[in-house]
């Protein structure tokens, strides 16, 4: 007879018998949200005959999830909970007002749910967002609200369009998260209109004008007419000279004309780009003579090597334009890839890390650094709290990792106190870290192996041989329950009716309001001190 059957016959049985022995079959009830799957025939809705395992089960009702879940989307797609059980986080079977959903909302790293919360995001509350309004795709079972799912990840979805979709939809190409206002993200350069001159100065408000558009306050910034001058300014010729004002003038005065009228610099060598298109004649062509040849083929021809010579080679600068652009000198091309070809790769934290904080620790940048090892630009925290065989040449790396500070790799079984039992679970600054009055002492090579080094002794020295407590002759390092005690090599060996009896029938506190403990080594052991 299979195994499958056996269950069948054995359901077909308990059917049979009725309701009295549904409450020795069902291991609990059931919660509130799951009530309406109680009783025996519907066991089969959430369990397969024969087998443990009811993660297929609940995404055949919680389609919702799976869904999520095949699109590799949300939360239980995330490393922390990919192929792990449904029932290993969300139990049944424990009475009616059991929570299914139990996390700490505070310490929610919202980053595994697929959308990392930074700027403004990481301060405000969850209910500020996860509300029934904002719900864009109603795909929850849940009848009542209080559902994580169904937002959208657009800034719409949440924030109003105050540009009433007249801009992109990315508002991230212009705005951060940490404030709308001012937009830092845009750059009017990559517009169609280049600020120049004294168009750099003039309050936006001027060019955008602001209006009451659908009953709420708007200002528009797409579809400006910029064709002609003459869209935003007056023409004081009226017209006489034709429309196309830059024939004489500039967008530096409109009073100073032209002394090169009509010139097309693009007809040069030396075709004017970027912020070369804003530079006054004069400032390149100092003698006064625009027909005079100029040295233009390196930058450093009319720039100064702001670097001083640092990346000189064999007497050589390289040009500027291998990492900075005619845009503008900052930022810098120089890319990540890059740098992983010089003598220090990025890696893990370093990969985040602003170059100035490297290169621009005082008034200039450096970028001919000698480091090589963490402590040429970390502090080392440990100093001599370590032996030199741990921390060779003060590499720390030998125990942290470039990922975080935080990951450790130490391997303390190369030390004399091998890690065992709870101790592995104990993290390093709970041993090696002590704090007095506000003072914090590391102790590593310092720090003693025994028992009481750590822990309070609260048998207040009953158990103390040869000056010393050696704990591990009752306890081990798995839990404080006296696993290795043997009452038969104490002065009183337990036989008769003594073999029964609890520990506290003999062993009481004292009555010392000041040290009470309890008494377990007597001076008397004769029947008269108990009984």
């Amino acid at each position: 007879m299979n195994r499958k059957l056996k269950y069948v016959l054995l359901l077909a049985g308990f059917m049979l018998t009725g309701g009295m022995l549904l409450a020795q079959i069902s291991p609990g009830e059931l919660s509130q949200v799951h009530a309406h799957l109680e009783g025996l025939k519907k066991c089969t809705q959430c369990h397969i005959l024969g087998e443990k395992e009811t993660t297929s089960k609940c995404l055949e009702c919680h389609k919702e999830i799976k869904a999520l879940m095949d699109q590799k989307k949300g939360y239980h797609a995330s490393a922390e909970v990919k192929g792990q059980k449904c029932a290993s986080c969300h139990g049944e079977h424990l009475g009616k007002d059991y929570k299914l959903i139990r996390f700490d909302a505070e310490k929610f790293d919202h980053q595994l749910a697929g959308f990392k919360l930074e700027g403004k995001h990481g301060t405000i509350n969850c209910n500020d967002c996860h509300k029934a309004e904002l719900i864009r795709n109603h795909i929850s079972q849940k009848k009542q609200g209080g559902t994580f799912l169904g937002l959208g990840t657009n800034c719409v979805d949440c924030h109003e369009d105050v540009h009433q979709n007249t801009l992109s939809n990315n508002c991230l190409s212009c705005h951060n998260q940490d404030a709308f206002r001012p937009a830092s993200g845009f750059d009017h350069s990559k517009t169609r209109f280049q600020l120049v001159g004294k168009h750099q100065s003039v309050d936006c408000a001027k060019c955008h004008l602001k209006e009451v558009r659908n009953g709420k306050n708007y200002q528009q910034f797409a579809r400006v007419k910029f064709d002609n001058c003459s869209n935003c300014h007056e023409d004081v010729h009226q017209n006489k000279f034709g429309n196309d004002c830059r024939k004489c003038h500039n967008e530096f005065s409109f009073t100073q004309t032209k002394t090169t009228t009509g010139f097309n610099h693009d007809l040069t060598d030396f075709p004017l780009k970027g912020k070369h298109v804003a530079v006054d004649c004069r400032k390149c062509h100092t003698s006064g003579s625009y027909t005079r040849a100029l040295k233009h083929q390196r930058c450093t021809d009319c720039h100064s090597d702001y670097h001083e010579k640092q990346f000189q080679k064999n007497g050589v600068s390289p040009d500027c334009s291998a990492c900075h652009s005619v845009n503008g000198f900052s930022p810098a091309s120089f890319s990540i890839e890059r740098h992983n070809q010089s003598g220090f790769k990025l890696e893990g934290a370093h990969l985040a890390t602003p170059c100035l904080a490297c290169h621009k620790t005082g008034e200039k940048w450096n970028f001919k650094l000698p480091a090589q090892r963490c402590a040429d630009c970390h502090e080392n925290v440990h100093k001599n709290a370590l032996a030199e065989k741990y921390m060779p040449d003060s590499e720390c790396r030998s125990c942290h990792s470039v990922e975080s500070w935080k990951l450790i790799a130490f391997n303390h079984d190369q030390t004399s106190f091998k890690l065992s039992g709870k101790h592995t679970t104990v993290g390093c600054r709970d041993c090696h870290f002590r704090q007095d009055n506000g003072v914090v002492t590391q102790q590593f090579s310092s720090l003693a192996g025994s028992c009481e080094n750590c822990h309070e002794d609260i048998h207040f020295n009953q158990f103390e041989a040869l000056g010393k407590n050696d704990c591990t002759r009752c306890h081990t390092f798995n839990n404080w329950l006296p696993d290795k005690f043997n009452h038969d090599n104490a002065r009183f060996k337990l036989d008769g009716k003594h073999s029964g009896l609890q520990c506290v029938a003999c062993h009481q506190p004292t009555d010392d309001l000041i040290r009470n403990y309890i008494v377990y080594k007597f001076e008397d052991i004769s029947c008269a001190s108990c009984h």
